[in-house]
């Protein structure tokens, strides 16, 4: 969960958070995937702590073929 810190002059219902009332320079915990909606609304939010990026990097495939072809040897000119 990322953080972010409500900088509005008047506490706040925010529904998403379960109907919670948010206090001004109080610091709630949203959702990832919602953190760019918050923060965008830059008279209203700040960023504390971002999303971590908590996906493991995808394995590498594994192939067969070499990874650079041999150049074909040039043709003789007679």
């Amino acid at each position: 969960m990322a953080r972010v810190r409500y900088i509005g002059a008047e506490p706040v219902t925010v529904p998403e958070l379960g109907s919670r009332q948010v206090q001004p320079d109080e610091v709630v915990e949203v959702p990832d995937q919602r953190f760019d909606g918050y923060v965008c609304q830059t008279a209203t939010w700040e960023a504390v702590e971002e999303p971590k990026d908590e996906a493991p990097p995808a394995p590498l495939k594994k192939t067969t073929a070499p990874a650079v072809k041999a150049a074909a040897a040039p043709k003789e000119v007679r």
